[in-house]
């Protein structure tokens, strides 16, 4: 009864393309006449695989409503822009250690060190050499290492903002990043936020029809305390009534890439 009560209230929204928004609504509000336990667990979940496929498949419709992706978080650019000028000689975790340091003989700075002890005005002037530093009162800002560039005719005002986000990540987070936080942002979009939020508030759209509570991502004192494998866990099992387990949509590299994007927006 449940199975022929889900597809009856989804053949009634077949003008999806002609009005998304609205539709797409419309087809979440099926799930929750459809007995979210047959859904999500319970006793009947023979058709469990089939109805996660199907769940994916929706959540990525609800995903093209926008028609367009979410704001990223600003330590997801800045780890953008690290990865394409900064890592090369700091290292991939920032430690001074990189490849082209070492062809160089140079010795980058520690950024785990270096930003812990700086404010985000003096980390801008390490940045972009602008302005005497106020330690040292030097005119440029490369009184780490001579061979540091200034960035000021490179990165505007914001990316110098993104990049120091990721930099604080860097030098605070006790979870490295597992994956691929590029491919984490499109699942992201296309999987969560419908419930998390855009920004990973737990505000999503799903919320206005339905109370529930999804996790806060943004919010460093709830994430931090969960490890990776906790995060990872409960995207492959699922957690509560409405937090479905996409253990058989998501690949392993899928759910690693989603804990990294995860990770970045509380930063």
């Amino acid at each position: 009864m449940a199975g022929v009560l889900f597809f009856r209230n989804i053949s009634k929204h077949d003008g999806l393309r002609q009005h998304k928004q609205t539709d797409a609504l419309l087809v979440h509000s099926a799930i929750i006449q459809a007995e979210p336990l047959w859904l999500f667990g319970g006793e009947k979940n023979l058709m469990r695989p089939f109805c996660l496929k199907f769940l994916a498949v929706l959540f990525g419709l609800m995903g093209t409503v926008t028609g367009a992706l979410a704001e990223p978080p600003p330590a997801y650019e800045g780890r953008r822009l690290f990865v394409s000028y900064c890592q090369l000689c700091h290292g991939k975790m920032g430690k001074g250690d990189g490849p082209l340091a070492k062809q160089m003989g140079i010795s980058p700075a520690d950024l785990n060190t270096t930003v812990r002890s700086r404010s985000d005005t003096i980390l801008k002037k390490i940045i972009t050499g602008e302005g005497p530093q106020t330690i040292t009162g030097r005119d440029r800002h490369n009184i780490l290492s001579d061979a540091m560039p200034e960035w000021v005719n490179v990165f505007k005002e914001p990316q110098v903002e993104a990049l120091i986000a990721y930099l604080r990540f860097l030098s605070t987070s006790k979870h490295p990043l597992m994956g691929d936080p590029e491919v984490g942002y499109k699942l992201y979009n296309t999987y969560c936020a419908v419930c998390h939020g855009e920004e990973g508030e737990g505000d999503g759209v799903m919320t206005k029809m339905i109370k529930i509570s999804p996790a806060d991502h943004s919010n460093a004192n709830e994430m931090n305390p969960l490890s990776n494998d906790d995060l990872i866990y409960s995207i492959l099992h699922g957690k509560s009534q409405f937090m479905p387990a996409w253990d058989d949509i998501l690949r392993p590299a899928e759910v690693e890439a989603l804990v990294s994007y995860i990770r970045l927006l509380s930063n």
